[in-house]
């Protein structure tokens, strides 16, 4: 157990702070040894803090169910006792820029889910199987941090997830222009339908932020490292529009592209199935041994069926076929607080660590 990476997880009371410490129970590199929230649960058993607001069907982990949650305002105390932190902090964008750099300043990496850092030029926006190399603006960020071994580290929107790795598969055939729309689940604004009845039966066609966010962040995952930052890619251009709809969990996209280089369905399909990086590459902890697939069913991806697939770190794919207007039109089915939040992110922790970016202190 010693031998464990010691992990804290800021802002461990709520939705993804939750998925993180279910996904990390038994975890063979990493053990939660710290839960930091604010000040009205710090003092409190992780239990006591948490009370009837476990949102996870599994149970609690009971390795944490004692652990006395400590004010993530307290910054010292809190990384005096690990090696690194998950970031899942509810606070103002302001704020949690702030908080992860005073983190990151004394010398514990950050493993942030928020999107406050995603646009900081020299902070590393990733999804391990597409861009693990951006990691390499680390060494320009500690330089401005005056850090040897604290930095911050994000992954993107979880609502990219069920597209941008296809997109990336097909790059060879250089898509150009792509029209996505989003259907979200209830979870990725932290809800259950307990909590949000209204949202029973009912579609909501707006997401606040998360139409750019759609259309911009690919961009960043495909640009390329300049002078200790990442440059952002210019294509493919895409539009996006994101609706909620009720679902629990599992974000699911209908997408058309224009690609330069005509590919076939046979060939889409190829690249899709055989689409691996890093992660696949390492046999990292958490990667999806597959980790897009191709569904042949007409009726296929669904929630209900699909999106635990490769335990919520895959993305489904079917429906590829030509379209009238755009070239082609598939759908993409990915778990939006397992891939597309807090796993993602422990899929990150877990190449930073693979690549010796996080050690012991």
């Amino acid at each position: 157990m010693s031998e464990k990476l010691r992990v804290g997880i800021l802002g461990g009371t709520g939705m993804v702070g939750q998925r993180f410490i279910s996904l990390l129970e038994n975890h063979p590199w990493f053990e939660v040894v710290t839960i930091a929230a604010s000040a009205r649960s710090a003092g409190k058993t992780y239990e006591e803090a948490v009370g009837n607001r476990w949102k996870m069907t599994t149970p609690m982990p009971e390795s944490v169910k004692k652990i006395i949650v400590m004010n993530v305002n307290e910054v010292e105390k809190v990384a005096a006792s690990v090696d690194f932190v998950f970031s899942a902090v509810d606070m103002s964008k302001d704020e949690i820029k702030a908080i992860e750099e005073a983190y990151a300043k004394t010398e514990t990496p950050v493993v942030s889910n928020n999107s406050a850092h995603r646009w900081t030029p020299d902070v590393p926006m990733v999804i391990p199987e597409i861009n693990p190399e951006h990691f390499e603006v680390i060494a320009s960020q500690k330089k401005r941090l005056g850090t040897t071994r604290g930095f911050i580290a994000v992954k993107p929107n979880c609502s990219i997830q069920s597209y941008a790795p296809v997109l990336t598969a097909w790059k060879e055939f250089e898509p150009y222009e792509v029209v996505a729309t989003t259907y979200q689940a209830i979870s990725g604004a932290g809800k259950t339908f307990k909590e949000w009845p209204e949202m029973v039966e009912n579609v909501i066609p707006y997401i606040g932020g998360e139409e750019e966010k759609s259309e911009q962040e690919p961009l960043r995952i495909w640009g390329h490292v300049e002078n200790g930052e990442i440059v952002k890619a210019q294509e493919p251009k895409i539009t996006c529009q994101c609706l909620r709809v009720p679902v629990l969990n599992g974000h699911t996209a209908a997408v058309f592209v224009k690609f330069r280089k005509q590919p076939t369905k046979e060939q889409l399909i190829d690249r899709l199935v055989n689409f691996k990086g890093y992660p696949q590459e390492m046999k990292l902890p958490s990667a999806p041994k597959q980790f897009i697939r191709y569904m042949e069913e007409d009726n296929r991806p669904q929630v209900q069926l699909d999106v635990d697939y490769e335990n919520g770190m895959g993305v489904s794919v079917g429906r590829i076929r030509e379209d009238s207007v755009y070239d082609w039109k598939f759908v993409g089915l990915s778990h939006n607080t397992v891939r597309g939040a807090a796993g993602g992110a422990v899929l990150c922790a877990e190449t930073l660590k693979a690549k010796g970016y996080i050690d012991k202190k």
